[in-house]
């Protein structure tokens, strides 16, 4: 039976928000929206794809990928009208995982967790609502989860995203959670019960759980850290198929040696923690 949420451990979303910013300029977020709507998997989109996604009219989706392929950020494939992501996102996408140091420290810890476990270990980064791969190990196991660097997953409902949220200022998870219910009204109230719960445990026991709450046959433990001073949160989940990946195993056996290896890539520019 689930305890009762604290009311300390409530999330209280702020009020409705203010006007816009003046400076935010519209037609430049709806283009990477657009961008956005190209996930994992996905090769070719076409406008009424991409309007229905990016919840844009099909007339201004038009706009936006007749000047995204100009700029080369989309490549319009003629015979199919339909796009796929350009060489100009490729190299944006390039620049930035090579200057992700901690992806090589990491590399090694996780590969030797992933073998330990049986399982998928995954570092992931936030992006809006998501969190996405930056780097991915398994274990020599026939059966674990294939997802590979780029993949999305949502923030709120999945170990990774749970610890990311967990590990942020309440301000900036409100505001996060707010953007979560905005999506999603009739899912939002056993969202945030069960974010209310993810930071409980998150304190209790060092890392955020997804037992079947993402999928109904994953489950995953994740922890969360800051790679530098200053620097935003990334997450480093362990999971996999529920069937042969017990919760009881997860909690047990993965969980402290998953606090030991974040441990270990926080102390060049944290102390670590005790």
């Amino acid at each position: 039976m689930n305890k009762p949420i604290p009311s300390t451990m409530k999330v209280d979303l702020p009020n409705p928000r203010v006007k816009e910013d003046r400076h935010f300029v519209t037609a430049l977020a709806r283009g990477l929206d657009l961008l956005a709507c190209f996930r994992s998997g996905d090769k070719l989109l076409g406008n009424q794809e991409l309007a229905e996604r990016s919840r844009l009219p099909k007339s201004t989706v038009s706009r936006l990928t007749y000047t995204l392929t100009k700029l080369g950020y989309l490549q319009y494939d003629e015979a199919l009208g339909k796009y796929r992501l350009g060489s100009a996102t490729l190299a944006l996408g390039s620049a930035m995982l090579s200057r992700l140091d901690i992806r090589q420290l990491a590399r090694p810890l996780m590969q030797e967790l992933a073998d330990f476990s049986q399982t998928m270990v995954s570092l992931g980064m936030r992006d809006r609502l998501s969190m996405i791969y930056v780097e991915n190990c398994r274990s020599q196991a026939a059966l674990t989860l294939r997802l590979d660097v780029g993949a999305r997953i949502p923030i709120a409902s999945t170990a990774m995203g749970r610890a990311y949220l967990a590990e942020v200022s309440s301000a900036e998870r409100n505001d996060i959670l707010e953007r979560v219910r905005d999506l999603d009204e009739l899912a939002w109230p056993t969202l945030r019960d069960r974010m209310a719960r993810a930071v409980e445990e998150y304190q209790t026991l060092g890392c955020c759980t997804s037992f079947g709450d993402w999928q109904p046959d994953v489950n995953a433990i994740a922890v969360a850290f800051r790679p530098a001073d200053n620097a935003p949160p990334m997450s480093i989940n362990c999971g996999g198929p529920a069937f042969n990946l017990k919760q009881e195993f997860l909690l047990e056996e993965v969980r402290p040696r998953l606090i030991a290896m974040v441990n270990t890539l926080r102390r060049p520019s944290q102390g670590g923690r005790d």
